[in-house]
């Protein structure tokens, strides 16, 4: 299966409560960390709700 790179880039300061939950369970914790998930509908649903808050790129 493919690999996404997910980077969180702004910070959850003011973002909703369940924006807050999502970029926790993503695994990223400060602004411009980093982790390497797979590409699934779970995970892609995940980054649609925090769309505003990270970066996608492929983990080739």
């Amino acid at each position: 299966m493919a690999q996404i790179k997910i980077t969180l880039v702004k910070s959850t300061i003011g973002a909703l409560k369940n924006q807050k939950a999502t970029v926790k369970a993503l695994g990223l914790h400060k602004t411009n960390s980093s982790v390497v998930r797979e590409d699934n509908d779970v995970t892609r649903g995940m980054i649609k709700v925090v769309s505003h808050l990270v970066k996608v790129e492929n983990a080739d």
